[in-house]
């Protein structure tokens, strides 16, 4: 963890906004724009990129993800530069509480997975492609988004020490419990093996 500095009043401003724009969610409005209708009437429900592409609309899906991701770096970003790194780390852990429980759609949002990942890239950007690697080599040989998910947030604790970011290895254990937490029904569904494949339309 980074020494805390900053005065609470101004961490707490930091923690609102942050959690503001984390809750902000571009899966709903891809949907809407690319008009697939109610995403949370399509395939899982999820808001999320992954359930975006099971609409068959791959752009939409693609900025999905970009912008999922970027909510949470921008939020690490903005923080750092204005106030600093215990902020920043602040921020992020709200970025992603935003994504997942977004006041917008009455605190019912997603798993976190490419907020989670723009937040690694903006705290240490060697941890976050670190992980985003794990994602792609797990997705790649087995072609389940979530069971990547779930392996590229369990190790990224490990790879924050081992690339000598030491100091975030706390908030990336804790974003990864909660990925783990939502990623239960999925889990379930790995072992049951009925877990739909990355690519498989709702």
């Amino acid at each position: 963890m980074p020494v805390i500095e900053t005065a609470p009043l101004t961490l707490g401003l930091v923690a609102l906004l942050a959690y503001l724009l984390g809750a902000v969610p571009f899966g709903i409005v891809m949907a809407r724009l690319f008009g697939l209708g109610d995403l949370r009437k399509i395939g899982s429900g999820n808001i999320g990129a992954t359930n975006v592409l099971r609409t068959g609309n791959k752009p939409a899906a693609f900025l999905t993800l970009v912008l999922d991701a970027a909510k949470g770096g921008i939020a690490v970003l903005i923080a750092r530069a204005a106030v600093g790194e215990d902020a920043a780390q602040l921020a992020g852990f709200a970025a992603f509480l935003g994504h997942l429980f977004p006041v917008y759609l009455g605190f019912r949002g997603g798993k976190g997975v490419a907020t989670f990942l723009g937040t690694l890239l903006a705290l240490a950007w060697p941890v976050g492609l670190a992980a985003c690697g794990t994602w792609l080599a797990v997705a790649a040989a087995l072609r389940y988004s979530s069971l990547s998910a779930l392996v590229a947030a369990a190790l990224s604790p490990v790879w924050a020490i081992v690339l000598g970011h030491g100091e975030m290895a706390a908030l990336a254990a804790l974003l990864a419990a909660l990925i783990l937490i939502r990623h239960a029904a999925n889990i379930r569904r790995l072992i049951a093996g009925t877990e739909p494949k990355i690519g498989r339309k709702g």
